[in-house]
């Protein structure tokens, strides 16, 4: 299930960059920064009574206004709440209800998205709390009273915010195969999605996104069915121009959040590059299946030794994904794009592969008794016995007698002996460690 997204909008100057910054530093339990990928904290993860989420800023909205800075914000703002879950619409209690609040509110009915009204500046619960009742008028529901500045009222905002989350359970989630297609911009994403969904005749429904969003499209062969999202390019932070790429960017990667398999497109002619490598990064980091896509093949002059130098290009830069299968094919001329269906496929179906405890154990022991974890300051790490505990990455934990003694190195061998007998192609694995009482 992927993390959903709050925005947070309302009117300049009712504190919403300051509610941002104090619920991302002071109040709930702070996960990670997302990487930068824009100059400002746009956005950040976080997590509260369990509920993991991402937060999206918006600038000011000011409907009455017609300079084009204001416009421009009011687009961004637009952009983000329409790829947002939950809508956080912050008010000002000391200037009361004014008539871009009224309009603000009659947009955000419109969005037919969930809403929380936060009214900010209550510094005093006591004296100003009947204040903020009158923004009921608004029609957005219960106002909830807080005063960021002073982090008051946050909790039972948080608890809000957090009842209106998409529910874990979704009807296809066992069936459909969702496949993210991410890389820089002008790489093929697009070319390479239309290649897919325009020449087969199995195609379900195509669904396009908003101007700069994600868009998916169903497709089915073999009976099983694949939801691919075409994502918005993604650039290094220093050439994000434009504000309303920065949500693109946002939900570019929300979409590789919420895939089983995310498709790393590569430019043949430009190579691999630093922003690839983040890319792929960002995959990796969250767990996805990947496979690792040089697009544009039929535009290099090629030899005997092509692919090889290309392949060999790949391992030294994307050396943490050495799992990822790589492919070369052409977007433009569909050059072994047949060949990513089965290939994504055995990619998911690892992701979510089981091994019997049993099975797992004799593997484990047989490796360990081969080549021992070597000692430390002469005490000798031991694995009493190990089990999975998670797929989409499958996910490994050894109770040892202490981690501390457990060489990462080690930790790769064994993740290595693991592949060796199980495959596991396409997907990342995670071996944690626990302390037996």
């Amino acid at each position: 299930m992927p993390k959903p997204i709050v925005a947070i909008v309302g009117r300049p100057n009712v504190g919403k960059s300051t509610l941002f910054n104090k619920l991302a530093r002071k109040r709930i339990s702070i996960v990670e920064d997302v990487p930068g990928v824009t100059r400002d904290r746009i956005y950040t993860d976080a997590e509260w009574q369990k509920h993991k989420f991402t937060m999206v800023d918006t600038g000011g909205l000011d409907p009455d206004s017609d300079d084009i800075f204001f416009q421009n914000m009011m687009n961004q703002a637009m952009f983000a709440m329409e790829t947002a879950d939950v809508i956080l619409f912050v008010a000002d209690v000391k200037t009361g209800i004014t008539s871009a609040d009224a309009k603000v509110a009659d947009i955000l009915r419109r969005t037919k998205k969930p809403v929380v009204l936060a009214v900010n500046k209550v510094d005093d619960m006591v004296k100003s709390r009947d204040e903020a009742y009158e923004f009921y008028s608004l029609g957005l529901g219960d106002p909830i009273p807080i005063s960021a500045g002073q982090l008051l009222g946050l909790g039972d905002l948080l608890d809000e915010i957090c009842k209106h989350f998409p529910s874990g359970e979704e009807d296809d989630d066992n069936e459909v195969i969702k496949v993210a297609i991410a890389g820089k911009p002008n790489v093929g994403k697009s070319s390479l999605l239309n290649r897919i969904l325009g020449e087969e005749r199995s195609i379900v429904s195509p669904i396009p996104g908003t101007t700069r969003d994600a868009v998916d499209g169903f497709f089915e062969i073999n009976g099983q069915m694949y939801q691919f999202v075409d994502t918005a390019g993604i650039r290094k932070k220093s050439k994000i121009k434009e504000n309303i790429e920065r949500y693109s960017i946002i939900r570019a990667l929300a979409a590789v959040e919420r895939c089983d398999v995310c498709l790393i497109l590569i430019d043949a002619v430009e190579g691999i590059s630093e922003q690839d490598s983040k890319i792929a990064g960002f995959a990796h980091d969250r767990g996805k299946g990947a496979i690792v896509i040089t697009n544009k093949w039929d535009a290099i002059e090629k030899d005997n030794d092509t692919m090889k130098k290309h392949r060999a290009d790949i391992d030294r830069e994307l050396g943490f994904m050495q799992y990822a299968p790589k492919m070369f094919i052409s977007a433009k001329t569909g050059q072994r794009v047949e060949n990513i269906y089965s290939t994504i496929y055995a990619v998911a179906q690892n992701s979510t592969m089981r091994i019997p405890t049993g099975v797992l154990n004799d593997t484990l022991i047989e490796a360990m008794s081969i080549t021992p974890p070597p000692a430390d300051r002469g005490r000798a790490p031991k694995v009493y016995y190990a089990t999975q505990v998670s797929v989409k990455p499958p996910t490994f934990v050894l109770f040892v007698n202490d981690s501390e003694l457990m060489h990462y190195s080690y930790l790769r061998f064994l993740e290595n002996q693991l592949r060796s007998a199980f495959g596991f192609m396409g997907t990342p694995i995670r071996i944690l460690m626990r302390n037996r009482e």
